[in-house]
């Protein structure tokens, strides 16, 4: 049966297992713990792989994406609510990401609430962005930054550069995830 509807997706197993693979490494170099349940991450990495080919990106499994890259930035995995979900329930909303606590079974994974905004104050927080940017854009420096700071709205990482990192070093965030801080 799992085969058959992994045809049917054009998923393969061997693709799962190397997605989760790779995934892993890069996860524990960063920090970051999967689910240890290997089946159900697997399930998850597969819903990242169908969403992958629906829409060109690893949007959450667990949400409905728009298929518009720029709407679903805050979903795109690892979410922007990773590490608030890790701290306060001890995974992801999907529970892909797992805190340390859960690994060392000193807690359970508990039912995890949405913490992303309704559609209606997304839209009104990307309507406010240009004029954010531009804020930021023309704001002068006082002298004591020789660079613009960037910060990755994954995970918080700050870096001062002329431009934002094309990946996020503590993440794995892309640039286009990355905004001006100051």
């Amino acid at each position: 049966m799992k085969e058959e509807k992994a045809d049917e997706e054009g998923i393969s197993e061997e693709k799962v297992d190397t997605a989760y693979k790779r995934l892993k490494q890069e996860v524990e170099k960063s920090g970051y713990h999967l689910n240890p349940d290997v089946e159900f991450t697997k399930d998850l990495v597969r819903g990242l792989l169908t969403n992958e080919e629906r829409y060109g990106y690893w949007a959450c499994p667990c949400r409905l994406a728009s298929g518009n890259k720029e709407e679903d930035l805050d979903i795109i995995c690892p979410c922007y609510y990773r590490d608030p979900d890790l701290n306060d329930y001890g995974a992801c909303y999907c529970a892909l990401y797992v805190s340390d606590e859960v690994i060392r079974e000193e807690r359970e994974v508990e039912s995890i609430p949405e913490r992303r905004p309704p559609r209606e104050e997304r839209e009104a927080a990307r309507a406010e962005e240009p004029a954010r940017v531009e804020m930021m854009e023309t704001m002068e420096f006082s002298g004591k930054l020789s660079k613009p700071v960037w910060r990755c709205k994954v995970c918080g990482y700050l870096c001062a550069m002329e431009e934002a990192p094309g990946v996020c070093p503590i993440c794995k965030a892309k640039k286009e995830r990355f905004e001006r801080f100051m």
